[in-house]
């Protein structure tokens, strides 16, 4: 009997058609942004990824796990220009609004992924990642779909791979289960909870579209940082 398929952690992966001047930046941008051999069909044996060919140097690496519309990635790509940030993201417009964005701020230290992040955790090497994003992830509220929550073991064991030692793991929801269950399920994959005021954004936070819909229809956001041993 064969295995079961995993389970998605996302949603849709388009939405309403694309501008033209989207359709251009996916043609012209994304190949060049790609990291090669990220997809089981560039590279069906997982041969693990080397970061230099990602960056020109050893720098450290980030990740960013569903970016959106690029809002925050890119704010931290500018912030930190000696930082390499890999930003992984399945739906295809998210994926457009950032390429705009990466182009306007012209900024060169990013790399996209537009596909499944576990594509990109399965080929990056143990410890090579010193910080990670989680933001504003997809709910699912309904109680059945729980599981599918990225903050579960089938996706945090993979994570926790990655991440180096004492590397950072933010999370920001605005769904008070999200917080109750990554409480529950973050610390056992080989974490520790940073003390602190959920309620208080990090000191380099930019606001992005999903947390302005969230104020605006009175959820209230929570930060949470984590710290891999």
């Amino acid at each position: 009997m064969s295995a079961a398929p995993p389970r998605n952690f996302y949603g849709r992966r388009h939405g309403k058609a694309l501008k033209p001047n989207q359709r251009l930046w996916l043609a012209e941008d994304l190949p060049r942004l790609a990291i090669p051999g990220a997809t089981p069909a560039e590279n069906p044996d997982r041969r693990p990824l080397d970061p230099a060919t990602l960056f020109p140097d050893a720098r450290p690496l980030w990740l960013e796990i569903g970016f959106g519309g690029g809002e925050h990635m890119v704010h931290q790509a500018r912030l930190n220009p000696g930082v390499g940030l890999i930003g992984v993201e399945i739906f295809l417009n998210g994926v457009a609004m950032a390429l705009g964005r990466i182009r306007a701020a012209g900024v060169a230290n990013i790399r996209l992924h537009a596909g499944d992040v576990r594509d990109v955790m399965e080929v990056l090497p143990a410890a090579s990642v010193t910080r990670a994003f989680l933001l504003y992830p997809d709910p699912w509220p309904k109680a059945r779909h729980h599981r599918r929550r990225f903050v579960t073991p089938e996706h945090l064991r993979p994570l926790a791979r990655i991440l180096a030692p004492n590397a950072e793991f933010r999370l920001a929801t605005d769904i008070p289960d999200y917080v109750r269950q990554a409480l529950e399920e973050v610390p056992p994959a080989g974490f520790d909870l940073l003390p602190g005021n959920d309620a208080a954004a990090w000191s380099d936070w930019a606001p992005t579209r999903y947390e302005t819909k969230a104020l605006r229809e009175g959820r209230r956001p929570h930060y949470l940082t984590f710290r891999r041993r």
